[in-house]
């Protein structure tokens, strides 16, 4: 460590050139900047989740933090708050030394608690990646969707006069976009999840597509079905039909300041919300329509939802020579392996299933993304292989760039959609620690140099001439909010995120419903 005398020195040296006492992030940052007197209002009483992150401008791990923290404030931007103080700021040192602020980066999770209270404060000690943060942050979401079955249906519709609303998916775990729609709209409408299996109330409401998301007015309105976009601003505005969404804490306001016109407007619009209006409205109709005196004929299951189609499986391999000729040449470019014992084992079909959803995903996003493949650890060859990477669980996930050398191994035991695409955006990114491939395992491509190296498999949209270890075509790609285990131990030997300037993906890959 450095003499605390060459230390503070530093640091008056630093604090006397231009502009060092200016914060890392500006106001067109997507960063939530606070300070000592507005941590409260926007943080400590706001209805998100929030990470906070306590930094000094001239702390190298803080510049170093940046492009991937605020690539993290664009992904959860309507899903959770992303923060930062200036501990250097003279104004919030006593604030900052409060929070056992002792180094920086410092960052927080601050969760809410359900029924108001002080809020839940615990620190973040995970990588300093974008992915990683994220779905830290995701994972700390309250969730206030009630997962409704046929045996608790009655339960959920008993009370006829308030709005509810149901979204009907084909999807076991509830999305942060959902979590974040219900929080806006917490003790105004009851939000409820209803999985495809549920025949009964799939059969209520007259269900064929998923996802499709239904509005329950309340009392003598009928059922309403959303058809537009899955975007919380649409789904939102959709829903406000029934009820205004709860205020959240808005940035910077003088003490004792009235409330602007977009505020009265917005209080207007909610008293005149109050009452449910007529089963023919929906978010994309005008008022003109609304009024419209003609009685609607059409009953809520006849209008068309949006439709997001069925994922088809991963492509499986069956063959020892299939397998070498698509991933374990020399020049074969990275693929994602799912070693299965049995296709019919729980743990295999959620694995099968997240990857089949991921590819899927990509795929309408129109994005190149390596392949995908499901192999029988039965099959022949694939026992050496397995062992020599000393892989011995019922599933195995690993990906490989036989090519460059280098394997990475699934290491969770959940196989859940959001854990396995963390893992995934990871790889794309080129993040995280990468392991050398043994000899064994692509030496078998020497004896099939016939089928290996073919023209298709150079022309793969994810080779690139000058592509580079940590950042290689199909890492380039933007990320999605997700995690990363790396191999740096904490932010003092955190290196600068993989293409700082590329343009970070939005929060509307959290939109899958």
């Amino acid at each position: 460590m450095h003499h605390p005398t060459l230390c503070a020195a530093a640091i008056a040296l630093l604090s006397a050139l231009p502009g060092a006492q200016a914060g890392l992030y500006t106001k067109k940052s997507p960063v939530l900047q606070v300070d000592a007197k507005s941590y409260d209002r926007l943080i400590a009483k706001s209805n998100y989740t929030s990470i906070v992150e306590f930094y000094a401008p001239w702390c190298g791990h803080c510049q170093n933090l940046k492009p991937a923290y605020e690539k993290a404030a664009k992904n959860l931007d309507g899903l959770a708050k992303v923060a930062a103080i200036d501990c250097d700021d003279d104004a919030n040192k006593p604030f900052c030394g409060s929070m056992g602020v002792q180094g920086f980066p410092t960052l927080k999770i601050v969760r809410p608690k359900k029924g108001g209270g002080k809020p839940t404060i615990q620190d973040y000690n995970g990588q300093r990646t974008a992915s990683a943060i994220v779905e830290a942050v995701v994972q700390s979401i309250n969730n206030y969707v009630v997962k409704v079955e046929d045996k608790s249906l009655d339960k959920f519709l008993d009370d006829n006069e308030s709005p509810k609303a149901l979204l009907f998916t084909d999807k076991g775990t509830t999305s942060a976009l959902l979590k974040s729609i219900a929080i806006d709209f917490s003790d105004v409408i009851k939000i409820g999840q209803v999985r495809n299996k549920e025949t009964k109330a799939v059969e209520k409401f007259g269900i064929t597509k998923f996802p499709t998301l239904v509005l329950l007015p309340g009392g003598d309105a009928e059922p309403i079905v959303y058809d537009g976009e899955l975007k919380k601003e649409a789904m939102v505005k959709f829903l406000s039909q029934a009820g205004h969404p709860n205020p959240d804490p808005a940035p910077a306001k003088a003490k004792g300041e009235k409330k602007d016109k977009k505020e009265k407007k917005a209080e207007k619009s909610d008293k005149s919300s109050a009452k449910p209006k007529s089963k023919k409205t929906t978010s994309t109709e005008t008022e003109s329509e609304s009024a419209t005196q003609e009685p609607e004929k059409e009953t809520p299951t006849q209008q068309v939802p949006v439709i997001v189609e069925t994922a088809l499986p991963i492509p499986g391999i069956h063959s020892q020579q299939k397998l070498i000729k698509e991933c374990l040449t020399e020049k074969s470019h990275t693929c994602v392996l799912a070693f299965v014992s049995s296709n019919e084992d729980e743990g295999a079909k959620k694995a099968l299933e997240s990857l089949s959803q991921l590819a899927f995903k990509h795929a309408q996003s129109k994005r190149h993304l390596f392949p995908f493949y499901e192999v029988s650890k039965s099959l022949d060859g694939v026992a050496p292989i397995l062992k020599s990477l000393d892989l011995n669980g019922d599933v195995e996930i690993i990906a490989i760039n036989a090519r460059r050398g280098w394997w990475r191994h699934y290491e969770g035991s959940d196989f859940g959609h959001a854990s396995v695409e963390a893992w995934i955006d990871a790889i794309r990114m080129g993040e995280g620690a990468k392991k050398k491939l043994p000899q064994g395992v692509v030496a078998i491509a020497v004896e099939e140099p016939a089928s290996a190296a073919t023209p298709e498999a150079e022309a793969s949209p994810e080779a690139t001439p000058d592509a580079t270890e940590s950042a290689s075509a199909e890492e380039a790609t933007p990320v999605t909010p997700s995690s990363d285990v790396t191999s740096e131990a904490s932010e003092t030997t955190e290196t600068k995120p993989t293409d700082p300037t590329a343009e970070p993906e939005t929060a509307a890959e959290h939109d899958e419903l």
